[in-house]
């Protein structure tokens, strides 16, 4: 089916809407002249619009795509991964937001320098900028192919299209201008699931007609309470893994703590942490409500054309569901391609983040604060034109729901274990956060690439089983690009050895990954030397084992502190606070001098005001 006119003028709306956005950021207010307003807003963003681009940044069109998709074939199991969000959202917001927020950081590495040593922010950095560089080609390349199958809409132009528009307003408007174009985007995304619900539904009697044929058919999934990790969805595997990949993408991913130090305190960045609790719950169940109008619909109105993968199931279902109603299908695709942009909008501006404050700044120390902001520019430009080249490059990947979040699991993993291994464990040096992120991204790796050889090694006898985690051979993305989404077929012979090792469930990779990482860095700390508690900066600790064991006497809570922080950490937290010292931080004294970024400091042992920090 082809577009019309009208859905044609719709899906340029959007991104004349986006462009226009961009240029007002541009030319308005302080005009991005400044790293500070080019990378945080001024840290002056209220937490209703951080919130909305905290669920946009990762609310791509390939969970769009996918998550009805996977309803469709399997069932509501999926469903359960709401459960993970309220852990995976408030940890963030107690634990990482005031470490983060009060050490008045831009990059998140910049921690790693501050409880470990440059070595292991060199590390994280160029960790990170693998990660997101590959995904953002996953998420520009997925909808276009997916749309291009469907409707005949020229892949390239759409391809193109996306990448320059998204670059041009990243570039022009900076954070501020990627934030509200989030929160218009948002708006674009609920729109055009919502049209999607409540034609369909329509069409087949109403919802509750919808629910009762799809328990009648077993869609309507029960909990699940199978231990087994090889399972690909159980409950466990939804609500206890999926909040380490929580953990990976709001706790400790730059693009989102970018947002939380953008917002004007500490309180606003942690009401946006709650704030995206509810939006999340909303998304989901608007994405799992379209898979199951979607499979009532087509059993009682089958689909004129099947689709070839499972990719392009919802856009060959809106095409057929709003036929009749011109512009509705402009509207929803649309709101494909605002889960696009906002994705990889994010992925740029992070990605400048971290290579100006990480890589160049340090070894220019002379730079300039208008040539920063001008290198600044042109770091987010030729990240947005490396994020076309990487479309091209995803087309070697598998499946896409699947792919986008083994990637995040395989390499968010360990990032998130060197993190926790910083914040949690005093004793950890450096030489054990190398080593364990190294272990960490050996073990993904390891585990990611033998599953991938495993389903090519299984290929010759079908698809895998609708529960098994092996991923899709790899080939031409027009006919394999689905999530892990596949017709059900009979189950194969139970895989044993590291055949069984590597069927472990993709959503526990994060959980996997980060765990290797704590305990080999630790190993290697013990052993080389652990950190003496004098030469650990507290603002960069969160004391999580004397807060869990909480009922143990103060003596044995600084024991499993290794001495840091000393009593301060274990005081009643109104006497904590330091006496007009806001957000806990302590001001820049004579030989510091403040500029764009935060402060140049003196070499020598800084003094700092704690401020408690508890759940």
């Amino acid at each position: 089916m082809e577009f019309t006119v009208i859905d044609y003028s719709i899906f340029a709306l959007l991104l004349v809407l986006s462009s226009a956005i961009g240029l007002f950021y541009a030319l308005s207010g302080g005009r991005q002249r400044t790293v500070q307003e080019f990378l945080l807003a001024n840290r002056n963003m209220g937490f209703l619009p951080v919130a909305l681009s905290l669920l946009a940044t990762f609310q791509s069109a390939v969970a769009i795509l996918g998550v009805p998709a996977e309803i469709y074939n399997f069932g509501t199991e999926y469903w359960f991964l709401g459960c993970s969000y309220f852990l995976g959202l408030l940890i963030p917001a107690h634990v990482f937001i005031p470490v983060f927020y009060r050490l008045r950081i831009t990059s998140t590495y910049e921690y790693l320098e501050l409880r470990f040593n440059k070595t292991v922010r060199i590390f994280g950095t160029v960790t990170f900028i693998f990660q997101m560089v590959i995904y953002m080609g996953v998420v520009l390349y997925a909808p276009a192919l997916a749309l291009n199958a469907v409707t005949g809409f020229d892949l390239w132009s759409a391809v193109l299209t996306i990448g320059l528009v998204c670059t041009l307003y990243t570039t022009l408007g900076g954070l501020k201008a990627v934030i509200w174009t989030d929160v218009f985007q948002t708006l674009v995304m609920v729109a055009g699931q919502l049209a999607v619900i409540v034609v369909g539904a329509r069409r087949v009697g109403g919802m509750a007609r919808v629910w009762h044929v799809a328990e009648r058919e077993g869609k309507i999934a029960g909990i699940d309470l199978n231990p087994d990790p090889f399972e690909r969805h159980t409950f466990w595997t939804l609500a206890v893994g999926g909040v380490f990949m929580m953990l990976s993408l709001y706790g400790v991913n730059q693009a989102q703590v970018q947002r939380y130090l953008s917002a004007r305190s500490e309180r606003e960045a942690k009401l946006s942490c709650y704030a995206v609790f509810p939006c999340q719950q909303i998304v989901l169940c608007l994405s799992c409500l379209i898979g199951l109008v979607m499979f009532v619909y087509d059993r009682e109105h089958p689909l004129a054309q099947r689709p070839g993968s499972s990719d392009q199931l919802v856009l060959y279902f809106v095409m057929d569901v709003l036929q009749d109603l011109p512009g509705l299908p402009g509207l929803f695709v649309a709101c494909l391609f605002s889960g696009c942009l906002s994705t990889i909008s994010s992925a740029f501006n992070s990605l400048a983040t971290v290579t100006m404050e990480d890589l160049v700044r340090p070894h220019c120390p002379g730079l300039s604060e208008s040539r920063a902001t001008l290198l600044s520019k042109l770091m987010a430009l030729g990240y947005g034109l490396l994020c076309l080249g990487m479309a091209y490059v995803s087309s070697m990947l598998g499946p896409v729901l699947q792919a986008a979040i083994s990637i995040f699991g395989m390499v968010g993993g360990p990032l998130l274990g060197l993190f926790c291994l910083g914040m949690f464990f005093p004793c950890a040096n450096p030489t054990g956060a190398v080593v364990g992120l190294l272990a960490g991204l050996a073990m993904a790796f390891w585990v990611g690439i033998g599953s991938l050889l495993r389903s090519m090694g299984g290929a010759k006898g079908g698809p895998p089983a609708p529960n098994s985690t092996a991923l899709v051979p790899m080939g031409n993305l027009t006919t394999v690009l689905a999530t892990t989404l596949l017709t059900p077929t009979p189950a194969p012979h139970s895989p044993t050895g590291l055949q069984k090792f590597y069927s472990l469930s993709y959503m526990w990779y994060s959980a996997h990954n980060s765990t290797t990482v704590i305990l080999v860095g630790l190993l290697v700390s013990l052993i080389t030397g652990p950190t003496p508690a004098a030469a650990v900066d507290p603002r960069t600790i969160f004391p999580v084992l004397p807060r869990l064991l909480c009922c143990l006497p103060p003596r044995c809570r600084r024991a499993l502190g290794c001495g840091v922080g000393g009593s301060a950490q274990d005081a009643d937290p109104d006497t904590v606070k330091s006496s007009g010292v806001p957000n806990g931080v302590a001001p820049p004294r004579a030989a510091e001098e403040e500029e764009g970024q935060g402060y140049i400091r003196e070499a020598g042992a800084p003094t700092y005001a704690l401020q408690e920090t508890s759940f």
